[in-house]
């Protein structure tokens, strides 16, 4: 099953069961009137949804075009947005890069910080952004919607929390990360405003690629479209979504709404930093990696973080080719 949120003058929107194929939908507001309200009812509105959606395939119910740019945000308004750091190979390079060591306790014990869950971006809203001086970057990430979670949640129950997966942009200012955790406090003012993809998706509905609580397929990044990445979701990623959703409930619970991510995705090259995809790597989910490479290999890094006027691309496909979540596709904009 695939939910989306169309505007409808309210913060929340209204909420839409889409086609697998991402051209069609039916309303469900009689059901639930949002994603808030759909996750807090998980359990009593599941079957409902399901059976709109199967009404949907078989042409039974009401349906109108979907448009990916349309959608806001699955969950414009989250209880909770906490984003973890699953993938190691990724906290180590971007440390390197400022010059800080990275103690062995990552290895076994995840970092999380908790990010602006009021306002979450649509797929096609801008990266907005005051200056290019802050180093504005991409983060291509998956992440779990949940359902509630209590306090010192084990990990096999925790597996049970997860109701959808979406895509998410989770936009970062590198230049203004370091002296922000030099105070010992943060990130705050170092991470814009998060991007979803267009449609939230069960687990049912990815099948086999689903599995030990990770998503297995490439995440594809496009920078102004060419191709940047395509490192897979279910490689190297040391903290499966049940860890990261335990770690985020050991000390208190977590509302129905949350988003817990993964971190940005991250895969070596032959035990190795990863490389470019010309150059026979899976390329890079954010551009403070290849600076670092960069840094590594020439002594300086070349490529630019993102200017105004720049588009980023994010999206995932099944085993046809087919888009899955639909296109978080943002322009970044001077405010």
């Amino acid at each position: 099953m695939k939910l989306a949120t169309l505007s409808d003058g309210s913060k929340d929107g209204r909420l839409v069961v889409v086609s697998k194929d991402l051209t069609r939908f039916t309303d469900v507001s009689h059901i639930a009137a949002n994603m808030r309200e759909a996750v807090d009812n998980w359990a009593d509105v599941k079957r409902r949804l399901e059976n709109a959606a199967q009404g949907l395939l078989v042409g039974s119910v009401p349906s109108d075009r979907f448009h990916e740019h349309d959608a806001m945000a699955p969950l414009p308004r989250a209880s909770q947005w906490a984003d973890g750091s699953a993938y190691v190979n990724h906290v180590e390079l971007v440390r390197k890069a400022r010059g800080a060591e990275m103690p062995a306790s990552f290895w076994t014990d995840p970092l999380m910080y908790m990010g602006a869950a009021d306002a979450m971006l649509g797929a096609r809203d801008t990266i907005p952004a005051a200056s290019e001086d802050w180093g504005i970057d991409l983060e291509a990430e998956v992440g779990v919607i949940v359902t509630d979670v209590p306090l010192g949640c084990s990990v096999e129950e925790a597996a049970s929390k997860i109701c959808m997966v979406v895509l998410i942009n989770d936009i970062s200012f590198r230049d203004l990360i370091p002296a922000e955790l030099a105070k010992g406090f943060g990130f705050f003012q170092s991470k814009g405003p998060t991007a979803l993809s267009p449609v939230a998706v069960t687990l049912d509905e990815l099948g086999d690629d689903w599995r030990d609580g990770k998503l297995h397929l490439p995440i594809h990044v496009q920078l102004d479209g060419e191709a940047f990445g395509k490192a897979d979701a279910g490689v190297d990623m040391v903290f499966d979504f049940p860890t990261l959703i335990a770690h985020a409930a050991k000390t208190r619970k977590i509302s129905a709404g949350a988003i817990i991510g993964s971190g940005t995705i991250s895969n070596k090259f032959e035990d190795g930093p990863g490389k470019l995809i010309q150059d026979g790597g899976v390329g890079y989910s954010c551009i403070a990696e290849l600076r670092t490479i960069e840094t590594i290999n020439a002594g300086k890094p070349e490529t630019p973080y993102l200017g105004f006027g720049d588009m980023v691309r994010i999206e995932m496909n099944d085993a046809d080719g087919h888009s899955i979540f639909g296109a978080i596709e943002q322009i970044v904009e001077k405010v």
